[in-house]
């Protein structure tokens, strides 16, 4: 019987360390070894990915790449520009292959397109070796020990896993790697459809990342963000498994910082350096391995002598959290990222909801927008112009840098849904999925639903205030000067509420308060924005919708929601897109146009006692609590782009009716 000739298929997994499917294959004692990585078109056009996240992974590559050249001159990671799904089966021929290892992978996605690679490789006679590596445990593992169920808290986690044993301890690097064969490719490249692609709005040039199977110079080399047409990265963090064992060393030296690390008590506002180790992006694309960093800090706190942290606050707490997502996750496939058909979402009929593939019953990746003023809020809060400094230097740092500390991420989450804007959770992971060099699927999905109180968390009244709670970290408003200069000369009066400076004080600081800024300039003096709404009132307005929706009790799965026939159960006055009777499935709206004009109008903030769709004029008592109903508000004919429809208007001030 010949020597197994072994493609291993790097994704999640960009490093030599800890790699337990690396192992798998080098046990194979292969006679020759291809490390491979396929340009997958998913991530490309279908998957929001923005500059900053494309060079974390184009350095992650090319590290790894130069530490497999070290090890063995001959190899290399050989990046490969084709689609897994039509590639595989042509390499398994021209390759003479017999062997396709690869470390487990339980995205909704990622799970579906490893079926189809696992069916083509056993039509092929390829027998497939796969380990799990990305996780403490096993998703799966964790599911089935969670008695079938999706793992929706820490202690569900923590049980399952004394079930499975324990964590297994990191793995050594290798110290070589086998040749690998002929590396010739006598085969017509497939060049995958590019449209619709989702992301030409990161690009300013053409994506050409498909023009040659083995790249421009046929050397298989990692593409260029040029090669992509995309816009150059502005973050300063770098990927690459070198650059993050480095910084694993640096914090596992300070003994103190690691075994007392209480993530609550990192400031959100600590910037060069941050409060946190920002090891999370490294995590995600697997130049660290979870149990590399879970280990060497459980070894710090096992040899400890004063008081350590423990889970969940704990530096390995913040690891058992992460497999929790990914167990729930695992369990609900596809339907986790979304509310509809989501048997552990609770229903919330947000503003500017998600359109549905009713064939499918998955979101589409378009929005329908129910309500003008809601996505003026929501691109406000999306560009960090809401005139709350804290919600807007949180959002600007994100999409420069592509992170922000985890209680920023809280705040501007709470903002935009159950604590502000009252938006589809939905919108902000997606932003958060286009713009986080950290964007790991399950966690993103998992921490919009914790903060949207929609699973895993119910306390909707706890509300991050956008001006007392960044005071108690940073009461000279530091952070906020970094990232929103136009304030930087502002007094620590003002600096969190610079609406109620005086006007010659703003004047004095060269920044007048004024506009929804969508200019930085008006009347030739450099402008910030007022607040697009009163914080307390607008907050009163969400916690009643939050206690209406709790109250009728509906989750992504049940019929009434599957079918549109909720919205019998709500007030037509409710927060929401919630008038009539029936409609379409989920929170859709029955009613588009495309007339294409656009309205940029902003009204001036309420006052304190004003909501921004006027005052409360109907109270009903039910039970304990009081149902405050108010009057809808205006439409108007703001619209984006192809990605996103609206109802029509109905004598020119009413939503459309769904009956």
């Amino acid at each position: 019987m010949p020597n197994p000739r072994v493609i291993y298929w790097f994704r999640t997994d960009l490093r030599l360390h800890d790699s337990p499917a690396l192992k798998a294959a080098l046990d194979l004692n292969p006679e020759c070894l291809y490390p491979i990585w396929t340009w997958d078109p998913h991530y490309v056009y279908r998957a929001r990915v923005g500059p900053n996240r494309w060079q974390y992974l184009l350095d992650c590559q090319s590290d790894l790449s130069k530490s497999i050249t070290k090890l063995n001159p001959q190899s290399k990671l050989f990046l490969i520009r084709e689609a897994p799904q039509t590639l595989f089966p042509k390499l398994f021929k021209q390759w003479k292959i017999t062997h396709l290892v690869f470390e487990k992978d339980t995205d909704a996605y990622g799970r579906e397109r490893d079926q189809k690679v696992m069916a083509l490789a056993a039509e092929a006679g390829v027998e497939v070796v796969v380990r799990y590596g990305r996780t403490l445990y096993d998703p799966d593992e964790l599911v089935k020990q969670n008695h079938g169920k999706p793992t929706m808290s820490l202690n569900q986690v923590q049980a399952a896993g004394k079930k499975i044993g324990e964590i297994p301890r990191p793995i050594a690097a290798p110290t070589s790697l086998p040749d690998p064969g002929d590396t010739s490719l006598d085969f017509e490249q497939e060049v995958p459809e590019s449209k619709p692609d989702i992301n030409a709005i990161q690009r300013e040039g053409e994506e050409e990342s498909y023009a040659k199977l083995a790249g421009p110079n046929g050397d298989f080399a990692i593409p260029t963000m040029e090669e992509l047409g995309l816009k150059p990265a502005t973050t300063q963090h770098r990927g690459g498994e070198t650059i993050a064992l480095k910084m694993l060393d640096e914090i596992i030296a300070n003994e103190d910082y690691t075994a007392t690390f209480e993530k609550p008590k990192t400031a959100p506002t600590a910037f060069e350096p941050q409060a946190t180790t920002l090891l999370s992006p490294h995590m995600h694309f697997g130049s660290l391995s979870c149990r590399e960093f879970y280990w060497r800090c459980q070894d710090v706190v096992d040899k400890y002598k004063g008081h350590a942290s423990q889970p969940p606050t704990s530096l390995t707490g913040q690891l058992l959290f992460r497999d929790m997502y990914f167990g729930a996750q695992a369990s609900l496939g596809f339907a986790f990222g979304q509310t509809y058909g989501n048997s552990h979402c609770r229903f919330i009929p947000w503003h500017i909801p998600s359109k549905i593939d009713t064939s499918s019953g998955l979101i589409t990746g378009e929005y329908l927008v129910d309500n003008a003023q809601a996505e003026i809020y929501f691109q406000r809060w999306r560009e960090g112009r809401t005139g709350f400094p804290w919600i807007d230097a949180l959002m600007r740092q994100l999409k420069y840098e592509g992170w922000i500390h985890h209680l920023g991420r809280h705040a501007v989450a709470c903002f935009l849904t159950r604590g502000g804007c009252y938006v589809d959770w939905e919108r902000g992971a997606e932003v958060f999925e286009e713009w986080l060099i950290d964007h790991e699927a399950a966690c993103n999905i998992g921490n919009w639903q914790w903060l949207s109180c929609t699973a895993f968390y119910t306390q909707f009244y706890r509300c991050y205030s956008p001006i007392a709670f960044p005071q108690k970290w940073d009461k000279e408003g530091n952070f906020v000067r970094k990232f929103v200069p136009e304030l930087e000369k502002y007094s620590q009066k003002y600096i969190y509420e610079p609406w109620k400076a005086p006007i010659a004080d703003q004047k004095k600081w060269g920044c007048i308060i004024k506009g929804d800024g969508s200019s930085t300039l008006i009347d030739g003096k450099k402008a910030y924005p007022k607040p697009m709404f009163d914080f307390p009132t607008q907050r009163e307005i969400c916690i009643e919708g939050m206690r209406n929706a709790y109250h009728i009790g509906l989750y992504g799965n049940d019929s009434k929601v599957l079918d549109g026939t909720w919205r019998k159960l709500f007030s037509n006055d409710a927060e929401g897109p919630t008038e009539g009777s029936k409609g379409p499935p989920g929170a859709m709206v029955e009613h588009e146009d495309a007339d294409g004009q656009e309205e940029n109008d902003v009204h001036e903030p309420p006052g304190p006692k004003t909501s921004r769709r006027g005052e409360a004029d109907n109270k009903r008592i039910t039970g304990n609590e009081t149902e405050i109903k108010y009057h809808k508000r205006e439409a108007s004919q703001r619209t984006l782009d192809g990605m996103v429809t609206r109802k029509k208007k109905r004598n020119n001030s009413d939503i459309a009716d769904h009956t």
